[in-house]
């Protein structure tokens, strides 16, 4: 009888566990604004980077770089860094010189998410009468194992963060708690984002990466509806009933904890829909989840012990981190070479340098 009520007991707990799934922030876009490395713009001093996610991408650099290159090979996930990919067949200039993201003030009236900073979109789909599609993403693939570091408010100076003393704060990485991954995640129950719509009739999915690279795309909605609403997808394979789940018994340790990364956007847009420029702006990425593990008191630190995931997730965040240096820097080589003169040099006569040809 006494083990009949503790396995009642424990049943009780797993399905309270199922019933009563977490719910996270995987993204948050006010977080993501500017407030280090000032810029003279219009005689005032506008911030270019955001703190929290500042990455220094030196490291993938070679020896025939100077301090002062290096010193400029940093970046973070500020709203402006951000990338628009059009489809191949809508890729010319102009479609994608228009297409681009930036930080977006939310007016101090306004009835939700007053005064925050988040992501406006544009996008420039092709006018002509056939389907495409944008796909928005961060600068660099966010690191899942980069421990937290401290930024000077130039930028250049990163350094590991001195622990806080609180053991649930120390634990995080450094892109968790809504900067863009989230961890200890098992099925997934719902996922949810909060967007601006102007009345267009595209479609919005998200687009999320697990521990073991694998891209889901999920489609959540159409934006042809005015002001703020919460676009949501309900797994329609989740099992909410425990005894029609597929009971599994895993090892606690030693296992890497399953997690999502947020990898992107992508709007589509129908043919038979106005193409042009589409706008848009975004506040959040929410997961409601199970959780792959449980949270318990262990009688050993099994960690401390045998420091078998601390070896294997340094491992992957070098891995990670040299793949995000190696494309920022090609990126820097190209913009180092890239014209900066925005008109001729006017000639000592003052005659125009304009060539004959081009007179109108």
């Amino acid at each position: 009888m006494k083990r009949f009520f503790i396995l009642l007991g424990i049943a009780l707990l797993v399905g309270s566990a199922a019933l009563y799934a977490d719910e996270s922030v995987l993204i948050d876009f006010n977080k993501l604004a500017a407030d280090i490395v000032p810029v003279k713009i219009n005689d005032k001093d506008v911030f270019t980077e955001n703190r929290a996610t500042m990455m220094d991408f030196s490291v993938a650099a070679g020896s025939t770089f100077t301090g002062a290159d290096k010193d400029a090979m940093r970046t973070s996930l500020a709203m402006k860094n951000w990338e628009v990919t059009l489809a191949s067949s809508a890729r010319n200039v102009q479609n994608q010189s228009n297409s681009y993201t930036i930080e977006s003030p939310v007016a101090q009236s306004a009835k939700r998410n007053a005064g925050q900073k988040l992501l406006g979109i544009r996008i420039h789909f092709p006018v002509e009468s056939f389907n495409s599609w944008a796909m928005v993403k961060p600068p660099y693939e966010i690191p899942a194992y980069e421990a937290k570091s401290t930024v000077s408010d130039d930028g250049k100076s990163i350094t590991a963060a001195k622990p806080s003393g609180d053991p649930k704060v120390d634990k995080l990485s450094k892109f968790e708690d809504g900067l863009g991954i989230v961890k200890n995640v098992g099925v997934l129950k719902a996922v949810s984002v909060e967007a601006y719509g102007l009345n267009f009739p595209h479609g919005l999915s998200v687009v999320l990466k697990d521990q073991d690279s694998n891209e889901r795309q999920i489609f959540l909605g159409y934006l042809n509806y005015d002001g703020w609403k919460d676009l949501a997808w309900q797994n329609p394979n989740y099992v909410q009933e425990v005894r029609n789940r597929e009971i599994r018994i895993y090892p606690m340790y030693p296992k890497s904890t399953p997690f999502y990364k947020f990898a992107g956007f992508v709007v589509t847009r129908d043919g038979s829909n106005e193409g042009g420029d589409f706008i848009g702006y975004v506040k959040d990425v929410r997961l409601i989840y199970d959780k792959a593990v449980i949270d318990t008191e262990r009688d050993f630190d099994d960690e401390g012990i045998w420091q078998i995931v601390t070896v294997r997730e340094d491992a992957r965040k070098k891995t990670e981190v040299l793949r995000f240096g190696q494309q920022q820097v090609l990126r820097y080589l190209e913009s180092q070479k890239q014209a900066k003169e925005a008109d001729f040099t006017p000639r000592a006569d003052g005659a125009s340098t304009t060539p004959a040809a081009t007179k109108p």
